[in-house]
C-alpha cells in the first residue's frame, strides 16, 4: 500500500503553513513523499520531516510562455525520474503545469483550485488562456478540489471540469496550533488586518476606513501585517507613519501571526476574490471574530452576526461602519461572537477533515 507522492508547489510558505498536517499524516502512514519547489533554506524542515525535496523553479508571477514551457518539461523530467504512483499540486501554476505534464506521462494527479485570482477578477487575455490551458490540464485529473461552490460552479459553467470534482473546507485550520484563547480585555479595541499588500486584498477599502476612524477619533487600534506585492503602496503605508493608531508588521511568521491575534479583538479581511480565507479561518479557531467581504471564499467562514460581521466588497462606508458597531460592543458580546467562531472552526474546518479526503484518494 506504500506510495510515491509528488507534491509540486511554488513556494515554501503556502506548503509549510497549510499542508505541513498532510505532509506528516503521510509520512507516518509510510509513504514516500517528494515535493518539488523553489530553493529555499528553509525547505530544510521537510527534509527533517524524511521527505524528498526538488528544486523547481517557478515564477509565481512571470506572464514568459516560454519559461513556462520549460517548467511543463522540467515537470515531465520529475515524474519520468521518480515515477510517482500520484501527483498533488496547489495554486494557478502548479496546477496548468503539473496537470499538463501529469496528463502527457498518464500519473494520476489531484489538482486544488485555492481561488480563482485578480486576472478572473479583470477577465483579461490572460485569464482566458489560464481557462484553455486549465481545460486541457485537468481533462484526465482524478480529481479537481474547490475551496468554494462560486468557484466550482464557474469551472463548471465554462466546461472546464465534468465529473472529476469535489469540494473542501479550504485548507482547513489546525485546531490545536491555533488555539483558542479569551477575548482580550483592551481598552482600545484592537483590529488586525493578515493579507499580502495589494490592491485586491482590500487595501484601499481599509486604508479609506482607517483615516475616516482616525478623523472621527473612533476607539479603535489598527494593525496590519503584511507582504509587499505591489510597491506603490509602500508610499500609502509611509502616510500612516504618524498615526499612533496604526501599527504595521513585516516579516512576520506564522507563528507569531497566531499571538497577535490572541491580543487583538477582531481581524478585518477586506479580499476582492478567495478560494477560502485560511487567515479568517485562524482567526475563528483563534476565538476571534471576523469583519468580512460578503464574497465567496471569505463568506463561509463567518457566520453573519453570530461570529463576524459581512460587509460589501468595495464598499469603504458599509466597511466602516461595521468596525464602528463593532467598537460599540460589551466584551460579553465581543466574546461570544468569539466562542461562536470557534465552534464554527471546529465543526466545519478542521484540517483533518482535509487530510483524510487526500488519504481516501491516495
Amino acid at each position: 500500500m506504500n506510495k510515491k507522492i509528488l507534491i509540486i508547489a511554488n513556494d515554501f510558505t503556502t506548503v509549510y503553513n497549510f499542508r505541513l498536517e498532510l505532509i506528516e499524516y503521510l509520512i507516518s502512514h509510510k509513504q514516500k513523499v517528494f515535493i518539488a519547489l523553489p530553493n529555499d533554506k528553509r525547505n530544510d524542515v521537510f527534509i527533517s520531516l524524511g521527505v524528498n525535496i526538488i528544486p523547481l523553479n517557478i515564477n509565481r508571477f512571470g506572464t514568459n510562455p516560454i519559461e513556462d514551457l520549460k517548467t511543463t518539461f522540467t515537470i515531465c523530467k520529475i515524474i519520468k525520474d521518480i515515477k510517482p504512483d500520484i501527483v498533488f499540486t496547489y495554486t494557478a501554476k502548479p496546477n496548468i503545469y503539473g496537470g499538463l505534464a501529469c496528463r502527457f506521462s498518464k500519473t494520476p494527479y489531484v489538482a486544488n483550485i485555492t481561488g480563482l485570482g485578480s486576472n478572473f477578477e479583470k477577465q483579461n487575455i490572460i485569464a482566458k488562456i489560464m481557462l484553455v490551458l486549465q481545460k486541457i490540464a485537468y481533462k484526465k485529473a482524478k480529481m479537481v478540489f474547490f475551496q468554494n461552490n462560486s468557484n466550482l460552479e464557474f469551472f463548471k459553467s465554462k466546461k472546464i471540469i465534468k465529473k472529476n470534482f469535489g469540494l473542501l473546507p479550504g485548507s482547513g485550520v489546525n485546531l490545536k496550533s491555533n488555539a483558542y484563547q479569551d477575548m482580550p480585555y483592551n481598552d482600545t479595541v484592537k483590529f488586525i488586518t493578515v493579507a499580502r499588500i495589494r490592491k485586491d486584498k482590500g487595501y484601499d477599502e481599509l486604508f479609506k476606513a482607517i483615516n475616516r476612524a482616525t478623523n472621527e477619533t473612533l476607539n479603535a487600534e489598527f494593525h496590519i501585517v503584511g507582504w509587499y506585492e505591489d510597491e506603490e503602496y509602500k508610499t500609502k503605508i509611509e502616510s500612516f507613519n504618524n498615526n499612533k493608531n496604526v501599527i504595521f508588521y513585516n516579516g512576520v511568521s506564522h507563528e507569531e501571526v497566531y499571538k497577535l491575534l490572541v491580543e487583538c479583538d477582531c481581524l478585518i479581511h477586506p479580499s476582492h476574490h478567495e478560494g477560502m480565507s485560511n487567515v479568517i479561518l485562524e482567526a475563528s479557531a483563534t476565538g476571534r471574530p471576523s469583519i468580512v467581504s460578503n464574497i465567496p471564499g471569505c463568506a463561509e467562514g463567518v457566520t453573519d452576526g453570530k461570529s463576524g460581521f459581512y460587509f460589501e466588497v468595495k464598499n469603504t462606508d458599509d466597511l466602516y461602519e461595521k468596525i464602528k458597531y463593532f467598537t460599540t460592543l460589551s466584551h460579553q458580546k465581543k466574546s461570544d461572537l468569539g466562542k461562536a467562531a470557534r465552534q464554527k472552526a471546529e465543526s466545519e474546518f478542521d484540517r483533518q477533515i482535509v487530510i483524510d479526503k487526500y488519504y481516501e484518494l491516495i
